[in-house]
């Protein structure tokens, strides 16, 4: 098997750690398997790569996509090192509200597969941070929301010291209670 698959606090949330092999050469892994995903409960369908760099104390999120363009993520660091965040925002779910953390970063070679119905955010902890990561749908900028990054009823430790770097648009995202909750799956 090339990969461990670790569930979460949260269900359906998984860490995906790979089998590394290296060397003093450098190393190989698989970063995805669809047998082995779909055997291991992440049967998604990806349709969409995405790569993205950012700089120390940058924080982005927390992201979602509105049905019926909601997506599914596996997220993964290449470089650096981030904390990665996924809120479940469905408003039936018994974990509504709660949010899962873990650690990816270069060295580790963990990812985070997130699914559908969840916000999406990320600190950089390194100067600077490239995030990989696969989509179950394409982006649909009609569709693009997101949950303020502070919201005081998810309360997420974001475990920094130092004042985050946000784009305009994460400065300004609504709260959780906020949001029109006939746009999550």
């Amino acid at each position: 098997m090339s990969f461990e698959f670790e569930s979460q606090k949260i269900k359906d949330v998984i860490l995906v750690k790979p089998r590394v092999f290296g060397d003093n050469r450098g190393f190989f892994m698989e970063s995805y398997k669809k047998s082995e995903f779909f055997e291991n409960g992440i049967a998604v369908e990806f349709n969409q790569d995405n790569h993205s760099k950012s700089s120390a104390h940058v924080l982005r999120g927390l992201h979602y996509q509105a049905a019926p363009y909601s997506q599914a993520k596996l997220v993964r660091c290449s470089r650096g090192r981030i904390y990665d965040v996924a809120v479940d925002i469905r408003p039936n779910s018994p974990t509504f509200k709660k949010y899962v953390k873990v650690e990816l970063s270069e060295e580790n070679k963990h990812m985070l597969f997130i699914p559908a119905g969840f916000a999406h955010g990320f600190v950089v902890l390194s100067e600077e941070a490239e995030l990989l990561y696969k989509a179950s749908g394409e982006y649909n900028q009609n569709a693009d929301r997101g949950v303020h990054w502070q919201d005081e009823d998810i309360n997420i430790d974001w475990e920094i010291d130092f004042d985050p770097i946000l784009s305009e648009k994460d400065k300004i995202q609504p709260r959780l209670k906020n949001i029109n909750k006939e746009e999550i799956i």
